[in-house]
């Protein structure tokens, strides 16, 4: 979903830079919540022993299909959030559209 641009039209410049900062804040956090919450499940689903700094072949293998498919099902909710929400947005409007007709 886009945030709409001409919903902060109206605002004073320093609130809409203190909206754009917070809202890349929440960008940045969101993006390294997600990169942790990546390697741990890889890390718990593919990691069997400490006995080398380096990972097994096997470990490397798991790790590696592990992220393309954390990735691939993190591409795909967001494509079918923004579906719903462009929907939730075409519905608000045909509803706006209709009440500005009936008065």
């Amino acid at each position: 979903m886009n945030f709409p641009v001409e919903a902060m039209a109206d605002l004073p410049d320093e609130h809409k830079a203190s909206f754009l900062a917070q809202l890349e804040h929440m960008q940045v956090r969101d993006s390294l919540r997600l990169y942790n919450a990546l390697v741990e499940r890889c890390f718990k689903d593919c990691v069997a022993d400490f006995r080398s700094k380096n990972l097994a072949k096997d470990e490397e293998k798991c790790v590696q299909k592990c992220c393309e498919k954390f990735m691939n099902v993190s591409a795909r909710t967001g494509l079918r959030f923004q579906e719903f929400f462009t929907e939730m947005e075409k519905q608000a409007a045909e509803a706006a559209r209709q009440a500005s007709r009936r008065r």
